[in-house]
């Protein structure tokens, strides 16, 4: 059991369950949380708070990572259903979620702001009344043409060339979050921002 003094966060993964979707932009997210639990040893397998959720420890810290079952638009209830129930405050929940305004491989880490237009954290951003979250964006390439439909793009999958420059952002994306529990925003914003895969 963890001693009820530990500091607790919340590091989320966001994306759509489902077959069909797991391997399209939009899925960043969930993406990173899988390297994270695998990274961690952590199993995600617990079903409750609308999602997959699991617990460890971090450098003394009790650590929950958790995969909103919920649908993108919608991950907020999942959000705050497990942060009350722990107790955890926003600005120790992380949000691991996929950006078209970066390219394929780049992350951003920003310690709170509006949403930008992504349901799952405009979503998040409703239920806890608050956008001061740290969140790691996760580049996946703006869409290749204006008349591109916005849904169709983000539940597009990646190219081969993609996947390599991904699979990079995904690994630097845990090591970031790891980074903000450690460190603070602002050193792991300027330890990660902007990296990109040679």
């Amino acid at each position: 059991m963890f001693h009820k003094k530990e500091e607790a966060w919340l590091i989320v993964g966001l994306g759509n369950p489902g077959k069909e979707y797991a391997n399209t932009r939009h899925n960043a997210g969930y993406c990173a949380l899988d390297m994270l639990a695998q990274h961690l040893n952590c199993k995600v397998d617990k079903s409750k708070f609308q999602g997959l959720y699991g617990q460890t420890k971090y450098n003394g810290r009790k650590l929950f990572l958790l995969k909103p079952l919920t649908y993108m638009n919608l991950s907020g209830q999942s959000v705050l259903q497990l942060s009350a129930y722990f107790h955890i405050p926003p600005e120790r929940i992380i949000v691991l979620f996929d950006d078209i305004s970066l390219p394929p491989g780049r992350l951003r880490i920003r310690a709170n702001g509006s949403a930008g237009g992504h349901n799952g954290i405009k979503s998040i951003i409703h239920q806890l009344g608050s956008q001061d979250f740290p969140r790691v964006k996760i580049g996946v390439g703006a869409k290749p043409s204006a008349d591109k439909d916005l849904a169709d793009w983000v539940l597009s999958p990646f190219s081969a060339q993609e996947e390599k420059a991904l699979s990079y952002a995904l690994e630097k994306a845990t090591d970031a979050a790891l980074a903000i529990v450690e460190k603070g925003v602002p050193a792991a914003a300027n330890q990660y921002n902007g990296c990109h895969p040679e």
